[in-house]
Parts: C-alpha cells; sequence; structure tokens
C-alpha cells in the first residue's frame, strides 16, 4: 500500500515498477486491502487504484512499528530534518528551471544554454547532498534502496540534454523522485504534509 501512496492514484503495474513486486502480487495485495476499505479501485476515464484515510492510517501504524522494531526511529528523523533543509532548495531550483525572471512572469524557454547549464548544476548539488540520505535509510529500512538510483537517473537523463527529466510530471523526473522519497518519509514517520512545518 506504501507504494499506492507514493503515487496517489495508479495502475497496479505502476505500482508494481515501483516497488518491484509482481504486478499479480501488487494487484492481490490491493484487493485485499479494499475488502478493508484501505484501498479502492475506479474506472472510468482515469482507471486505477486510489489510497483511502483507513489506508494512510494502516500504512503509519505500520510504518511506526517498523521503525521501532528495526531500531532506526532517530536516524530517519534525522535524515527527514535533513532532508527538509534541501526541499526548499529544490523548490527555488525547480522554479529556476521553469521561469528565469519571477517578477517579469518570465519563463524559460530553454534557448539561454548558460543559465539551464546553471540551474541543472544547482540540481546535480541537490543530487549529491540527498545521496547519503537515501544510502543512510536503505541500510536500515531495504524499502529506501529504490531512490538513489532513481535519482542518478533521472539527473543523468538531463544532463544528456533530456530536460524534461528535471521536472515532467508523469514520468520518473528527479522531481517526481524526490516528491516520492518525501512522501515516503512522512509516511513512514507519521507526519501530515499538511502540518509539516509544526515538526
Amino acid at each position: 500500500m506504501l507504494g499506492l501512496r507514493l503515487k496517489g492514484f495508479a495502475e497496479a503495474q505502476i505500482v508494481a515498477d515501483l516497488v518491484g513486486i509482481p504486478v499479480d502480487t501488487v494487484t492481490e495485495e490491493l484487493t485485499k486491502a479494499a475488502a478493508s476499505e484501505f484501498t479502492s479501485y475506479r474506472e472510468g476515464r482515469r482507471t486505477g487504484w486510489t489510497l483511502m484515510p483507513a489506508g494512510r492510517a494502516e500504512i503509519e501504524r505500520l510504518a511506526s512499528e517498523e521503525l521501532d522494531s528495526v531500531g532506526c526511529r532517530e536516524v530517519t528523523q534525522s535524515a527527514y530534518e535533513q532532508f527538509l533543509q534541501l526541499n526548499s532548495r529544490m523548490l527555488q531550483t525547480c522554479t529556476d528551471w521553469q521561469v528565469k525572471d519571477v517578477d517579469a512572469n518570465e519563463l524559460n524557454d530553454h534557448t539561454d544554454a548558460d543559465y539551464d547549464a546553471g540551474v541543472i548544476a544547482d540540481l546535480a548539488e541537490l543530487d549529491a547532498a540527498v545521496q547519503p540520505l537515501c544510502h543512510e535509510l536503505a541500510s536500515h529500512l531495504s524499502r529506501f534502496s529504490i531512490y538513489a538510483p532513481r535519482f542518478t537517473s533521472a539527473l543523468d537523463k538531463v544532463k544528456a540534454g533530456e530536460t524534461k527529466w528535471f521536472t515532467g510530471p508523469i514520468i520518473e523526473s528527479h522531481h517526481t523522485v524526490w516528491f516520492e522519497f518525501h512522501e515516503d518519509l512522512l509516511a513512514t514517520l507519521g507526519i501530515d504534509r499538511a502540518s509539516e512545518n509544526d515538526h
């Protein structure tokens, strides 16, 4: 169910690809969860699975138990606090990628190679800063091992000129992976994104 929380709304195949579990197993687990009203399947213009409020609560309960059983609550909290220090920089970097001058409402049309190179350099610095957090968490909670290679893959594509991998919303862009890493930390620590500044 955690994979579904990270994606928000998705087909079973997308969740399976994220967590590295066969799609049949994911479908079976999501269907079982639906019987407990943890998940819901919707068909229509957009078809897929979504997480229900009870499912979010169950994920946080299980994650809390896992932190205590593994004994890594303090490590995870520390990683989260370090991530928050990077997160504001990441938000600004994504804004810089999309808008050259906020005051003048000048969008970045990506014709200024020097400007884009500077923003990509900023992204690379952030990537280098978040990688140790990924590895530290993965050494305690194996499910965090999916993030470091995904960050690397997205950054490599951006550097190679495939700029949609910077902030593209429906692909495994660097921003998408960043968002999911953030959401995973929130779920693991039982923090609501809306009240995040209180922590």
